[in-house]
């Protein structure tokens, strides 16, 4: 099944239209048309305030696109880092916070050439995202960017050829299902099967062979170092202009 985001043309507030009034009378009757006039001013003002209260609601039950207060009570965190962390570790481990781009919308298939880091963080995406779980084959970018505005983190790998029946990339896979393992249970996945808001996939793409991505935030390693990766998804979990966690398609 596909799921449009709530930012799109298909949940849109339908608020009837009032019907033109006529009103009629002796010119002895001005003072009966003066209170009609006043009362129907009232109305009309009660119902448009309704209308506005009601579109809020809508936006902020939506998560909007302005960085604002989330349904959970938690904010959009656009907070930058002056240059890249690089922390203790097992093995070579950056962290970065490149500049937000906006989320548009893009259809789906098309080939996104704006984003500005490697994985990418933000910026353009289509306007479905990927279900929260584990693939086998790469989900295509475009779907998983999608996820990080939702407050998702992407675990991403990309294995090296190399004649060993699979075996390092396997053990890739493994450490990478421990740091998902290690993430805490989420309030607001509801959906059955859903924990939390993660999406795991080959990417070809990555120039390092592990990387995380939050909504804003990038990860890079040469192994899967398991309290660097674990922290850095603490850190920026739930961390999105979007934050809820509906489940999102496998049909693509």
């Amino acid at each position: 099944m596909s799921y449009l985001d709530c930012d799109g043309d298909t949940d849109q507030t339908h608020v009837p239209k009032c019907a033109a009034t006529k009103m009629c009378g002796r010119a002895d009757d001005a003072d009966h048309v003066l209170v009609s006039h006043s009362a129907v001013r009232l109305l009309l003002g009660i119902f448009a305030s309704s209308v506005i209260a009601i579109g809020t609601l809508e936006l902020s039950a939506c998560g909007g696109k302005q960085g604002m207060n989330q349904p959970d009570g938690g904010a959009f965190d656009a907070a930058r880092l002056d240059e890249p962390e690089f922390p203790e570790a097992s093995c070579f481990v950056r962290i970065d916070s490149p500049p937000l781009q906006p989320g548009n919308h893009v259809p789906i298939g098309t080939d996104i050439t704006t984003w500005d880091s490697n994985p990418p963080s933000s910026g353009d995406h289509y306007p479905i995202w990927a279900a929260f779980q584990e693939y086998d084959a790469a989900v295509p970018r475009g779907y998983y960017v999608h996820d990080l505005e939702h407050g998702a983190v992407d675990y991403l790998y990309h294995c090296p050829d190399a004649g060993d029946d699979g075996g390092a990339c396997a053990a890739i896979v493994a450490k990478l299902e421990q740091a998902v393992a290690a993430m805490p249970d989420d309030p607001l996945c509801t959906d059955p099967g859903v924990r939390v808001r993660f999406v795991m996939t080959p990417d070809p793409l990555i120039d390092h062979p592990v990387a995380a991505a939050a909504w804003g935030w990038t990860y890079v390693a040469d192994c899967v170092d398991l309290p660097t990766l674990e922290a850095f998804a603490k850190a920026h979990y739930a961390q999105a202009p979007e934050n809820f966690c509906t489940n999102g398609t496998t049909g693509f």
